[in-house]
């Protein structure tokens, strides 16, 4: 079948994932760990794209993204895992789910009432979970690793004790431009004395997650 035919240009993507996977001989190699680096790369390059204005910029990368999705689904298929309509028949359910506002009885007038839905429905589907640091990918950038976690952390904690330290040492950022000016600064601190700005920050981050499963267990 020329995935071209297809009316549906989803379904259309998706046959010439198929079509790629079972035809190429590069592609037939590619396991979900080779995936990875690429998966990584795309959506640093959706970024830059959201960040530089460009629509047309946005549209090619978000597909470039979304043929990362469909290889990953690809590869499951294979192995007779899930495919992709399994992958969006699941995205479909979850935010049915966490909207009761929109496909419910449920009544939210403001962004914050939302997120109160949305966060009753999350803890609903994870229960099983012991920590509210729990299910965050360790391998995030550490500055947005740090800045999930505080937010994680803060149910716990609260936002004092890390601002208490951080406003000892620092002088508080008045706006979002400011605080970049404070983060380079603190980067090119951290290079003139041959510290390593990431592993400083990873650390720091290892002890914030050890402060906050101590609170929760009561330590």
């Amino acid at each position: 079948m020329d995935p071209l035919e297809l009316e549906d240009p989803l379904r259309a993507a998706a046959e010439t994932m198929r079509r790629v996977r079972t035809e190429c001989p590069w592609s037939q190699r590619i396991t979900h760990r080779d995936l990875v680096p690429y998966l990584i790369e795309e959506a640093h390059e959706v970024i830059d794209a959201v960040e530089s204005g460009s629509p047309e910029e946005l549209r090619e990368e978000l597909g470039d993204l979304l043929w990362q999705v469909l290889f990953h689904a690809a590869i499951a298929a294979e192995a007779g895992e899930f495919d992709v309509d399994e992958v969006a028949r699941g995205l479909t359910e979850k935010m049915v789910r966490r909207h009761p506002h929109v496909f419910g009885d449920a009544v939210a007038t403001t962004p914050e009432e939302v997120l109160v839905h949305w966060n009753a429905a999350k803890a609903a589907e994870k229960r099983e979970r012991r920590s509210v640091l729990d299910g965050v990918p360790r391998g995030m950038p550490a500055l947005a690793l740090a800045q999930k976690l505080l937010g994680r952390s803060a149910r716990v904690v609260g936002d004092s004790p890390v601002v208490d330290r951080a406003e000892g040492q620092t002088k508080r950022p008045a706006s979002e431009s400011d605080l970049g000016d404070a983060l380079l600064t603190l980067v090119a601190h951290a290079r003139a004395n041959g510290w390593d700005a990431e592993r400083a920050l990873r650390e720091r981050i290892r002890a914030l997650e050890a402060e906050v499963r101590a609170a929760e267990s009561g330590a």
